[in-house]
């Protein structure tokens, strides 16, 4: 039985790691830290880290609030940390995609590199026609982005009323 005061009077124990192993350890840090060996500089603890950024696109008839996608939009990208590089809206209802500026606009800022991906809470305001909403999703995929939907089936209120146990 090993005696605590013993153990205060040597203090704590030293590292039991070879040479080797603090340099494998220092290699897998470094590659974690996006650091390839040969290819420049270690990144410093300085080195800043961008948030995520993404663009907000909403799509309604001209009439219509889109006061409540727009909030759950930016409750979304608040929750995952995004920051959000803009918010583009469509005011022309059913037109197909490719007649539409707005979404053009966001998927422009995309391949500008000032977001990494639309973000959208219905799938049907990309699209309701699957080829169409295909289409859309590899155009900003062609880009560098990706296209995020926050609630891929839409689902009115009197739907969620019905499905409701009583």
């Amino acid at each position: 039985m090993v005696s605590t005061e013993q153990g205060r009077e040597r203090g704590p124990s030293a590292a039991r790691r070879t040479e080797g192993e603090n340099k494998r350890r220092q290699a897998l840090a470094d590659h974690a830290a996006g650091h390839v060996p040969g290819e420049g500089p270690v990144p410093t603890r300085a080195t800043k880290v961008d948030r995520f950024r993404v663009v907000i696109y909403l799509c309604a008839a001209a009439n219509s609030d889109i006061a409540g996608p727009r909030k759950e939009c930016t409750e979304y990208a608040s929750a995952f940390g995004w920051e959000i590089a803009d918010v583009v809206e469509d005011r022309v209802g059913l037109l197909p995609p490719e007649g539409r500026e707005g979404l053009a606009r966001a998927v422009e800022l995309v391949e500008k590199e000032d977001a990494g991906a639309v973000l959208t809470p219905r799938r049907s305001m990309i699209s309701s026609i699957a080829q169409e909403y295909d289409e859309v999703a590899r155009s900003v995929e062609k880009v560098g982005g990706f296209l995020h939907v926050i609630d891929p089936v839409f689902r009115c209120e009197s739907d969620a009323r019905s499905a409701a146990p009583e």
